[in-house]
């Protein structure tokens, strides 16, 4: 059968599709056709190839061995004039056999991939283990559970009735404690061993506690889990002296969370100002405004030495010597990927599972989605990409064969009712770099340019234009017209608002 060289990525999941043309709608996020995007297939996957024919560059000659000839035999060509010919073996198509598919992990990469497998497979055998013992959940929604803003009825993603009718196996409260990599099976805890055909890691990330003294008192908690939510709730938090340490975009979102339920809320932040990932200083002086204008008390520049407390916390000591008082800590200095058991099995693991555009592990039989998989050395640790990465990855477990290209590091968020949009270069490295600011009390807009392209952009307070700028950075467009005016930034906006679709 023939295969069409050109290929083509989804600008918003980074679904690959091969063809002359893009797809009408894509599989994966259901983005219509003008989403996609003209894609540059990789001459080489980023997974470790079994290498044994070597082809000179120059005249074509095909070596076979696993490594090339020291000259070419045919041209004298030397030893790195040869490239290395990737043969991937065919993947049987297991679509509409009963394949054994365990995932384990039920965040949204795992639920993502059991939906992908029925979708695909209608007599897959399906087993979803969570070591959580509620049904799966949006945990994006737990700083609003938190808020108050939804009850805990509200964070299911599915019913329970969703998985007997898909006929989906769900293992609640189920943990792994082996995969049995040899055998094709995970063992849980309880000694329990499942067979698998294909295995789906998505198990997730955990929170990062700095190793400071006194994380182990009670009342020093992550929000991770919806346990850890109930446990925050539970402590009761109305005119509770509470500090947040991290002013990332969750230690942001909790502190305005447990503020609404009158907690006098102090937040902590290393860095100069509020997430320095996406924003420069003056947009982050912004936002600090409106976090203090949500009655939190905000200080950077500042390091944790210690919790202090007995058994339970009374405060946190500061690194200039100065204590705040607090009945309750809740870290939120980032993730880390829990790889230990794909570690332990032998997988390839660097910062997450290593996997390539497949989303495939070095075990040919299992696949790594989520926060616990490193795909070209990134690790995305957010809903979007894990949500992606589970389909993809639940596809391939039945044989489709689908490619994940990768997404832009950009940002949409809600930081506390607040539009913020982040993405590219958003600071200007050298004298090549042209930089376009607007500034107001509640907003701020930064455009940065090189030759002519938009590789950077910040939208704080106002990101209506945020789908266009994102599409002006990845598309490479030609902004010479606008520069060559001189514009400010109202007037790029426009430029963007109308030539940008």
């Amino acid at each position: 059968m023939h295969v069409s060289n050109k290929a083509w990525v989804c600008s918003v999941c980074g679904y690959v599709h091969h063809g002359p043309e893009p797809l009408e709608m894509c599989p994966v996020c259901g983005a219509p056709k003008e989403a996609f995007e003209v894609y540059a297939v990789e001459a080489k996957p980023s997974a470790k190839p079994n290498v044994r024919r070597w082809q000179c560059l120059n005249c074509g000659f095909v070596h076979s061995g696993p490594e090339p000839p020291e000259i070419c035999p045919v041209c004298g060509s030397p030893k790195d004039c040869f490239e290395p010919l990737i043969e991937v073996a065919e993947k049987p198509n297991q679509v509409g056999k009963a394949v054994k598919v365990v995932v384990v992990g039920a965040g949204i990469a795992g639920l993502a991939a059991v939906e992908a497998v029925r979708a695909a497979s209608p007599n897959a055998e399906i087993t979803l283990i969570s070591k959580e013992s509620t049904l799966p959940y949006y945990r994006l929604n737990l700083t609003r559970y938190l808020a108050g803003e939804i009850t805990e009825a509200e964070l299911p993603i599915k019913p329970q009735s969703w998985f007997a009718e898909n006929q989906v196996q769900l293992l609640l409260g189920a943990e792994v404690s082996k995969l049995l990599l040899d055998q094709k099976a995970v063992e849980l805890h309880q000694g329990d061993v499942l067979p698998f055909d294909k295995l789906v890691l998505a198990v997730g990330a955990h929170p990062f506690v700095p190793p400071f003294p006194g994380s182990y008192r009670e009342g020093v908690t992550t929000l991770r889990t919806l346990a850890d939510a109930n446990k925050i709730l539970q402590s009761g938090l109305h005119k509770k002296n509470c500090v947040c340490i991290g002013g990332g975009l969750l230690g942001l979102e909790t502190a305005g969370a447990i503020a609404r339920r009158g907690a006098k809320v102090t937040l902590l932040e290393g860095h100069g100002w509020l997430l320095p990932r996406q924003l420069n200083k003056k947009a982050g002086d912004i936002l600090a405004k409106h976090v203090k204008r949500s009655g939190i008390k905000l200080i950077t520049k500042v390091r944790t030495q210690e919790i202090l407390g007995d058994e339970r916390v009374r405060g946190v000591l500061l690194e200039d010597g100065s204590v705040i008082d607090s009945d309750l800590v809740i870290v939120t200095t980032g993730i880390r990927s829990n790889s230990y058991l794909g570690r332990k099995a032998g997988l390839d693991v660097n910062q997450g599972i290593v996997v390539d555009n497949l989303l495939s592990t070095s075990h040919s039989d299992v696949f790594a989605a989520g926060d616990i998989a490193e795909h070209r050395g990134c690790v995305y640790g957010t809903w979007g990409p894990a949500q992606y990465q589970g389909s993809i990855a639940g596809m391939n477990a039945v044989g489709a064969n689908a490619e994940f290209a990768g997404i832009s590091r950009s940002n949409a968020l809600k930081v506390l009712k607040l539009e913020l949009f982040s993405i590219g270069q958003i600071e200007a490295k050298d004298g090549s770099y042209e930089t376009i600011d607007s500034e107001t009390d509640d907003s701020f807009s930064r455009f940065v340019f090189r030759d002519s392209h938009l590789v950077g952009s910040i939208l704080l307070g106002d990101a209506k234009i945020a789908a266009q700028v994102k599409k002006a950075v990845e598309s490479r467009f030609d902004f010479s017209d606008l520069l060559g005016r001189h514009p400010v930034a109202e007037e790029v906006i426009q430029f963007v608002t109308e030539h940008i679709n």
